[in-house]
């Protein structure tokens, strides 16, 4: 990495997060498709081939039977606003290999401050350029709370900071539409899959009367909320929290 490459000086990159399950990624090829149609909507060239990636994450995850694995697809362009006298690379790729998350109990969810921008070009990215979401999880985190649910400029409810949200109302189960800017996530892919769930454009009102609220990623799986703004929920033993394998 050259100090005035793109993926430095401006996050262009895209990545996605795996839960490890028995030695093997869960649903790689899911994300594959989505690393590679992140890729091109930031306009990413010379993606190493899967095979290439796939073999470098067999050696990584090996001896690792359950845990995470991030995989990490760079710009090494230089920038046009910095030009470089070092010939760069177009692409490279990082791989990350880490324990299972492990998730607070009770888990404590608030209302971010800081609402999401449905009409930015990175809107439902993941691209590297991530600091808003993690600025959006360390602010609740500063009021004790674990994540918090996340509007966009409409009012819409669109994800928690760094996961899918699903809530439980009137025995139905709902979550943001991807109109609303949110990512559309692997886990929360699996869910629609197998679940009917409404998808809906609600303000933060529509949680008010929910019976649940879950959050959903790899890292995470699907957890359920224990207290969203000073309301408490009982535990309830819905099927989206049987679904995954881990």
């Amino acid at each position: 990495m050259q100090i005035s490459d793109r993926s430095l000086l401006y996050g262009c990159g895209v990545f996605t997060t795996i839960r490890i399950v028995n030695g093997f990624p869960f649903r790689w090829k899911e994300h594959w498709r989505r690393l590679l149609t992140h890729a091109d909507e930031i306009g990413l060239i010379g993606l190493p081939a899967e095979e290439v990636i796939r073999g470098a994450m067999r050696a990584r995850v090996q001896g690792c039977l359950e845990g995470r694995i991030r995989i990490t697809l760079l710009d090494h362009r230089p920038s046009v606003l910095w030009e470089s006298t070092v010939s760069n690379q177009n692409q490279d790729f990082h791989i990350l290999v880490g324990k299972a998350v492990k998730t607070p109990t009770p888990f404590l969810v608030s209302i971010s401050l800081y609402p999401l921008n449905s009409r930015s070009p990175l809107a439902g990215v993941k691209s590297c350029n991530y600091l808003e979401p993690v600025m959006s999880l360390d602010e609740a985190k500063g009021r004790g709370f674990h994540e918090a649910i996340r509007v966009n400029e409409r009012g819409f409810v669109t994800s928690a900071c760094m996961a899918n949200v699903f809530w439980l109302k009137g025995g139905e189960l709902f979550t943001p539409s991807l109109t609303t800017g949110c990512l559309a996530g692997t886990t929360r892919e699996f869910v629609l899959e197998n679940i009917d769930c409404r998808q809906v454009e609600v303000g933060i009102g529509g949680l008010d009367g929910a019976d649940a609220i879950f959050l959903s990623s790899a890292g995470i799986g699907v957890v359920q909320v224990a207290e969203f703004e000073a309301k408490r929920f009982e535990t309830i033993d819905h099927p989206i929290l049987h679904l995954l394998p881990y």
